[in-house]
């Protein structure tokens, strides 16, 4: 008889032994070990009922595979206190979120609070998700390749797989895993070229009606650059495909708009992202983000956020993947969230259908809300969750997050209500310095245990953290960390956020110090006048 330790709870293990004390379950379970002497817990089966035990002890270094965190147990270990199989209803699952940073580490800690979420793997995943528990990490899984990522699924049972980064879809990976019969939130190729093709997208709006900018699109430089001139400055030069938030270039001078014409087209800067551009108008307004789940035929808002792309204090400097966060976003009101939805969202949903590519996962809609109308614009869609707004939206949301994307890939969503926290989140993004240039890789970071204790609120979300050989957390991205608070108010959510970067020690990083300022200054002036 082996007799380990998890978590503090002693544990007999041996075939048909106890488990946990004196209850028993039925159930094929897995334990592995590595050489740290800690252990990983996995079983496939449900409901538990708690009569016999039929354990599977597995040394690293056999034939199981090593699963990457000692702490990885956490989730599954979460979903044993339903005693006797009892538990909040809806389809049990075991969930494979796809992806590695915060956008993928917020799905993560909001799948692990579902009730009726077995288990959570993440590929690859982080190190910082590893370490909080929020899911079991398969670093060596290849996301780009559809057969590995099947065979996974296959193997451990996994219901649900939920895409975070647009890459995997546009590549196909949602395609090929609905084929082989896994429920998958994301959509299929063809959908995703919503965000793989932005000449695609201004085809949908332009024959389904859905306002957005005025544009052209391009392959020619000089006939862009004529364009241009014609057109006049500010203007907004954009690469037809995907380049990692950084194909966008709002050009305030001619020659800013010439050289990101060049940059796309004769450089070659984007490759085959920039083979075609997108000339369009520059709208003044307000951005925010507006985000609806959708089932192929239906679709139901999430919550409103707003996202800060400006690298810089008071929205300066270039533009970023996105330096912070907050929800709900003041901008959005009720009645501009139904109108985005009756002219924007349910139209895209319909026409996707009608082209013969329904759409299933989230859309998430950058929106310009115009100035001189106060009417909403799109100005693009992303199909998959915004990052940093998917970590406020994670947190203050308090439906089962499982059962409401399971209710999306099987088209069930007519009728599904989400519920959410009162009050606000906001989430300030730690970026290495140098961001979004060229940055250096490798710098410590540390204290961030104490961040996570300024209040019961506070979570830090890893977006691109690795460790080192001392077991230090050490930065391997641009953007780095997601500290998010909530708050009964904007106010309060920003003050705990800002407190718990405070305690983080990380000379290499830097965070814009106004994530929230024109909600705040909205408020201020309201509360004044």
């Amino acid at each position: 008889m082996a007799c380990i330790s998890i978590h503090g709870i002693r544990t007999a293990a041996a075939a048909n032994t106890n488990f946990l004390g004196s209850h028993n379950y039925q159930s094929s379970a897995k334990l592995f070990f590595t050489g740290d002497q800690s252990c990983y817990f996995y079983s496939g089966q449900r409901p538990f009922n708690w009569d016999s035990l039929n354990l599977q002890i597995f040394h690293h270094g056999n034939s199981c595979r090593r699963l990457n965190s000692h702490r990885s147990f956490s989730p599954v270990l979460s979903s044993l206190s339903s005693v006797n199989g009892h538990s909040s209803g809806g389809e049990r699952v075991v969930v494979l979120v796809i992806g590695g940073g915060g956008r993928e580490h917020a799905l993560c800690h909001a799948l692990k609070r579902s009730p009726t979420c077995d288990a959570v793997f993440c590929a690859p995943g982080n190190a910082g998700i590893s370490n909080s528990g929020d899911a079991t990490c398969i670093c060596d899984l290849d996301i780009l390749d559809s057969q590995a990522v099947v065979n996974f699924c296959h193997e451990w049972s996994v219901g649900l797989v939920v895409v975070g980064p647009e890459a995997p879809l546009v590549a196909g990976l949602a395609n090929d895993l609905v084929k082989a019969g896994i429920p998958t939130f994301g959509p299929s190729s063809e959908a995703a070229a919503l965000e793989g093709s932005k000449n695609f997208m201004k085809g949908i709006c332009d024959k389904y009606g859905i306002p957005t900018a005025k544009y052209r699109t391009f392959s020619d430089s000089a006939a862009a650059k004529d364009y241009i001139k014609e057109q006049g400055v500010p203007i907004v030069v954009k690469a037809d495909g995907l380049a990692a938030g950084k194909g966008v270039v709002v050009a305030m001078t001619l020659e800013e708009a010439y050289d990101a014409v060049d940059s796309m087209l004769v450089r070659g800067d984007f490759g085959s992202a920039g083979c075609r551009v997108i000339v369009e108008e520059y709208l003044e307004g307000e951005e925010a983000s507006f985000f609806a789940l959708v089932d192929g035929e239906n679709a139901i808002p999430l919550e409103s956020a707003q996202d800060h792309k400006r690298v810089g204090d008071g929205d300066t400097g270039p533009n970023t993947g996105g330096m912070g966060a907050y929800s709900p976003a003041p901008v959005l009101t009720k009645e501009l969230q139904s109108l985005v939805m009756t002219s924007i969202i349910l139209p895209t949903v319909k026409g996707m259908a009608n082209e013969g590519c329904k759409f299933v996962g989230v859309l998430y809609a950058g929106l310009m809300i115009e100035r001189k109308s106060g009417l909403p614009k799109l100005i693009e869609y992303n199909v998959r969750f915004g990052d940093p707004e998917c970590q406020v939206l994670m947190v203050r949301l308090e439906s089962d997050l499982a059962q409401v994307l399971l209710a999306a890939c099987k088209g069930e969503l007519t009728g599904v209500s989400l519920d959410w926290s009162p009050g606000s989140a906001m989430v300030v993004v730690m970026a290495s310095k140098g961001y979004p240039g060229s940055y250096e890789k490798g710098t410590v970071i540390q204290n961030l245990e104490e961040a996570e204790q300024v209040a019961p609120s506070v979570k830090v979300f890893h977006a691109g953290t690795a460790l080192d050989t001392d077991g230090n957390f050490i930065a391997r991205g641009g953007r780095v960390l997601g500290v998010t608070a909530k708050g009964r108010d904007l106010e309060e959510a920003r003050d705990r956020a800002y407190q718990a970067a405070e305690q983080i020690k990380w000379p290499g990083g830097f965070y814009r110090r106004d994530i929230g300022w024109r909600a705040l200054s909205l408020k201020q002036c309201s509360s004044t006048g």
